[in-house]
């Protein structure tokens, strides 16, 4: 990850962030306001030093409201030969994350963000490969050379979009985290990653471990 910082193009960033925010405050009816990650439609204001904070992406041919209806328990066996290190089966459809402890005493049900799009939705099977707490953020390489005014680095706090805790899984930029942006949850609102409320990130933080098992269904 890109670790430099640059308070220049961090300050230009901030002002550009505020601009958007407020131009779609004074006309939203008039100017919608797109997501330069994702191409699509934003509804809210800028809140924070990253692109999306305080932002809702929702896609204009998708059900965006909760999936409630499909939001309920699940049995581990159907998609894991067995529970070791635990696992975590996120649904996409019903934007839920499971996770089963290895000795089946312990059962989280959490409601989640997901992708935004087909083509930065990812699927299979994975892992855990390293946990943080209080995350640093920095785009990917496509992200910067997409905005190339964007800062390098965004320390942990409010304005980081990976909320309180960060599990980092096997797939290079993957990520399943909190998020300080609350209406992000149970919507099609993410860059690829799993959003979780911080309160629940933390709890999933001290349960898993290295290793532990993630399938993205």
């Amino acid at each position: 990850m890109i670790t430099s910082k640059n308070p220049v193009s961090r300050r230009k960033f901030l002002t550009t962030s505020m601009a958007v925010g407020a131009a779609g405050l004074a006309a939203p009816a008039i100017a919608q306001q797109i997501d330069p990650y994702t191409g699509q439609p934003l509804q809210g204001t800028a809140g924070g030093a990253t692109p999306d904070a305080g932002m809702v992406q929702y896609d204009n041919t998708q059900d965006s409201r909760r999936n409630i209806s499909s939001f309920r328990m699940q049995d581990w066996q159907p998609y894991f030969s067995n529970l070791t290190n635990g696992a975590i089966l996120v649904d996409l459809t019903s934007r839920a994350l499971h996770y089963w402890s290895e000795d089946q005493t312990v059962y989280k049900l959490f409601p989640t963000s997901v992708p935004v799009s087909a083509d930065l939705t990812r699927t299979g099977r994975t892992e855990i490969i390293k946990k943080v707490k209080g995350p640093t953020w920095s785009p990917t390489p496509e992200m910067k050379k997409r905005n190339p005014e964007w800062p390098d680095f965004v320390p942990a706090g409010p304005d980081n979009p990976l909320g309180t805790h960060a599990l980092w899984l096997s797939w290079q930029y993957y990520r399943i985290h909190g998020t300080h942006d609350t209406r992000k949850i149970g919507r099609k609102s993410s860059n690829g990653c799993i959003g979780l409320y911080n309160e629940h990130i933390q709890q999933l933080y001290d349960l898993t471990t290295i290793g532990t098992q993630v399938l993205l269904i």
